[in-house]
């Protein structure tokens, strides 16, 4: 019987460069070596297919999809990678306990990697903080702002930390001065102090200060966040003056703060005496949706804020026992309060819109 005609499958010398040697190939049905012509033939008359699992080298390899269905470029996944790696670092660390907070419980890791982190979505997004004269804010030492409080729920000292954090060159952190009443509820305690937050005490103040730290002070306390909706943006007493008498022992500049904004995103029309006693707060609200909505109401309006840091006011050149002058301590006091105050009226009127 006459032998098979072979078919070769290509050109042997493409495949050889040349050399003149065939290349060695696997047949789809195993047992090579011991195949005659004829399987060569009906070999190399079907197609040739990729194994499984082999990606065939004449087509473009497929990148890994990113959002939007966009390949994944390597810088891409390389950037996944490290946050990846970090946040497992951070969870490891978190549960053996291998970080460090401060004397006043101030953890700055949580806060940069967490507290931030969902803190700034609201603030870029939900509120869009406009933030002016940061500047003022020094890149380095201690300094005291010192800012109108408002907003039935004090958002505005959150807002306020977020702005110094992320929109200041030097990447600050904002240390407030916080009520009594924030260290006595439960949960809200342990994330104040994780955050930075402490009394609102000289001693705790004036050791933050003389450290090098940002310090921030609300002077008008519940006076100011739990105003009625009608005296919106009309600031309350100072009290005594003790933040200038503090910023003077220090030897810091002290920074005016205007907030306008955080004044309507709760409209407080009344005010239950009854519940606030029974529950132990200052004021117990009520607003155009709250009680109504239950925790709906709870959801502050989406307004548009802005926060401006004034011109720093000076205490370096008084003299040490300056801070034991009660004239002075009005006189720096009440002129805090109009820089603030003379801020909002115009910052009211270049302001277009509540809402945008």
């Amino acid at each position: 019987m006459a032998d098979a005609k072979v078919i070769p499958f290509d050109d042997d010398r493409s495949r050889t460069g040349g050399s003149g040697r065939p290349a060695r190939r696997r047949s789809a049905g195993g047992g090579g070596r011991g195949q005659g012509p004829a399987a060569a033939s009906v070999l190399g008359t079907a197609a040739v297919s990729a194994l499984p699992g082999q990606q065939d080298a004449s087509k473009p390899q497929e990148e890994p999809e990113g959002a939007g269905g966009q390949p994944l470029g390597r810088g891409e996944r390389g950037d996944w990678d490290r946050r990846i790696a970090g946040g497992l670092a951070f969870l490891r660390r978190r549960v053996t306990g291998e970080y460090d907070v401060d004397e006043f419980g101030y953890d700055e890791e949580l806060t940069d990697q967490v507290l931030m982190s969902m803190l700034r979505p609201v603030y870029e997004k939900y509120f869009r903080v406009e933030v002016k004269g940061i500047e003022n804010i020094p890149s380095e030492g201690g300094a005291l702002i010192v800012s109108n409080h408002s907003g039935t729920l004090p958002l505005d000292g959150l807002m306020l930390q977020v702005a110094v954090h992320d929109d200041h060159p030097a990447g600050r952190h904002l240390r407030l001065l916080a009520a009594d009443l924030v260290f006595m509820l439960p949960v809200v305690n342990e994330l104040a102090r994780k955050a930075g937050h402490t009394l609102a005490c000289a001693e705790d103040a004036e050791r933050l200060l003389r450290r090098g730290e940002v310090v921030g002070v609300m002077p008008e306390g519940f006076k100011g966040i739990g105003k009625p909706f009608g005296e919106r943006y009309k600031l309350q007493r100072f009290g005594r003056g003790g933040f200038v008498s503090t910023a003077l022992r220090a030897g810091v500049p002290i920074i005016p703060c205007s907030i306008v904004g955080a004044e309507e995103i709760y409209p407080m029309i009344g005010n239950s005496k009854t519940l606030a006693r029974l529950l132990g707060f200052p004021y117990f609200p009520i607003t155009p949706t709250f009680p109504w909505l239950g925790p709906l109401g709870a959801v502050p309006l989406p307004t548009k804020w802005t926060i401006q840091f004034g011109e720093p006011i000076s205490t370096s050149g008084y003299p040490v026992e300056a801070a034991e002058d009660p004239m002075l301590m009005f006189n720096l006091t009440d002129q805090v309060r109009e820089q603030i105050q003379h801020t909002l009226y115009k910052l009211l009127v270049q302001r277009r819109s509540v809402f945008f």
